[in-house]
């Protein structure tokens, strides 16, 4: 009989889909689990992070002990600071002939396992992570010898590999996006579904509570903890999803509301991150609702170019360029990331309606993170690093793979422009023209300079002006820096004055 393998699992990687599960022995193999705190802590994460990965951890444990299998699960209060020294402790209660564990999705930890074998003294197999649609060779063959890696091309090639939204060989409709038919913004057009009660269980109200005391200085409201923890209850939130909100999901996915963090979002990004959920049956069910006529074509195109297209190439740029990636800064950005970042203490009503729901729930959408936090910290020249911490740190969904590319690189276009065409910076005008938020704000998206002037907007052309020798080489900015330049001398420069002014204000 050959001797027992030790497999760990990762506290994203928390499905059967787990490679390194699939030839797991019931009754042979052991399964290790941890909650260390160097993973718990080498960023300040949200509280909300941290308990459902504690518990989902905790759940699926669970379901591998009544699959037959043997777990070695360490608890944050067994004192243990990583990975590594709980496989230790795991090898010296039973030993095993080799270590075996699915790819991990950070640089960081990658590097850390490539030294295992020496120090645990026995072979680690490292599996493939499979658990995405886009092989990572394949992708870096794909990518090999383009001067841009631009996404809409990538997206194409995964539509007709996996033959979604297809008509044969076209795309459903004709076209391969949809993305100018769901911008609308927000003016309280709709009725907001309410979201099911959320039940919390033994296990989940006592990790909670673990966590009120581990981490008291960490972001996060408890109190409003409505995350699943099972793979059974994400599914239940999916479902929910597809049956209430999917048809205005495609629509008012850009809005800003003052009424709602969730609008007719999913909130599934969490669950597909930690493996609660896999990518290719949540897209499959939302084309089956297209084709049932449930939801809009464009509402289907936009759900799954996000999971199928942005998802899988986020993770690709990521492995193919680290490590360098994560040193790249395209514009010098140095300033200090301000306090209002941890507080939400800011009388910018959009900056702070979106700070205190990332910092409370753990969450916000995309156009909150890109074009109102994110495009803040571009405009106001903040510190790349810092400001990829506090994003890796504040949200549920938040992994160096997925969070490093779409702040670096899309959020701040601090990567050379490897992502983006363009760098994603606006005026309050854009805000104004996707929620409702500028109604409760004392400043105007209509002025620039004075008192009450919204301060995006004269941060906006500081940027354009600061920035002009490498914007001029990029033919998407070429109307907005004629637009600049156009205009009188003294003009531009009281504009600049008084971002320089808000500047010293705001970023303190």
């Amino acid at each position: 009989m050959s001797q027992a393998h030790l497999i760990l699992v990762l506290a994203d990687q928390l499905g059967l889909n787990n490679p390194a599960l699939a030839q797991a022995r019931p009754g042979i193999d052991r399964i290790v689990m941890a909650e260390v705190a160097e993973e718990a802590g080498y960023v300040r994460h949200n509280r909300h992070k941290i308990v459902l990965l504690f518990s989902a951890m905790r759940h699926f444990a669970d379901q591998l002990r009544e699959a037959g299998f043997e777990v070695c699960y360490f608890r944050l209060s067994d004192g243990l600071t990583s990975l590594e020294a709980a496989c230790a402790k795991a090898l010296e209660q039973a030993p095993a002939e080799e270590l075996a564990l699915c790819a991990p999705g950070e640089y960081r930890l990658q590097a850390a396992i490539s030294g295992w074998e020496s120090t645990l003294g026995i072979p680690v197999h490292v599996h493939p992570d499979t658990r995405f649609l886009a092989d990572l060779d394949a992708f870096a063959d794909w990518a090999k010898g383009r001067k841009q890696l631009r996404m809409e091309y990538f997206y194409r090639d995964m539509r007709k590999r996996y033959r979604l939204l297809m008509d044969g060989d076209e795309p459903a409709g004709g076209r391969w996006n949809y993305d100018a038919e769901n911008r609308k913004g927000w003016r309280g057009q709709r009725s907001i579904p309410e979201r099911p009660a959320f039940t919390i269980d033994v296990i989940t109200q006592q990790v909670i509570d673990e966590v009120t005391l581990a981490f008291p200085d960490n972001p996060g409201d408890l109190s409003q903890f409505a995350l699943a923890v099972t793979h059974d209850a994400a599914q239940a939130q999916f479902d929910w999803f597809c049956e209430h909100a999917l048809a205005d999901f495609g629509t008012y996915q850009d809005a800003l509301a003052e009424e709602s963090p969730w609008l007719f979002h999913s909130l599934i990004s969490m669950y597909l991150n930690c493996g609660l959920l896999s990518p290719l049956p949540v897209c499959e069910r939302v084309e089956a609702a297209y084709r049932a006529g449930r939801c809009s074509l464009a509402t289907a195109e936009g759900f799954i170019r996000q999971i199928l297209g942005w998802r899988e190439y986020v993770r690709g740029v990521y492995w193919l360029l680290m490590p360098e990636y994560a040193e790249r800064n395209t514009f010098a950005a140095k300033r200090t990331l301000p306090a209002f970042f941890w507080s939400g203490d800011t009388d910018m009503r959009c900056l702070q309606r979106a700070i205190e729901q990332s910092l409370d729930l753990g969450y916000a959408h995309h156009i909150q993170r890109l074009m109102v936090i994110g495009n803040f910290a571009l405009l106001a020249g903040l510190d790349v690093a810092q400001v990829c911490d506090w994003y890796l740190g504040v949200y549920v969904d938040a992994y160096e793979w997925v969070e490093l590319p779409n702040t670096l690189g899309m959020a701040l276009h601090g990567d050379l422009g490897a992502m983006a065409s363009k760098p994603y910076a606006a005026s309050g005008k854009y805000i104004q023209k996707q929620g409702d938020h500028c109604k409760q704000c004392r400043y105007s998206p209509a002025k620039t300079t004075g008192e009450g002037a919204c301060p995006y907007n004269s941060l906006y052309w500081h940027f354009i002006d600061r920035h002009t020798d490498y914007l001029e080489r990029n033919a998407r900015m070429g109307l907005i820096l004629a637009n600049w330049r156009k205009r009188d001398a003294t003009e531009r420069q009281g504009i600049i004055a008084w971002a320089e002014r808000e500047l010293t204000r705001l970023v303190v």
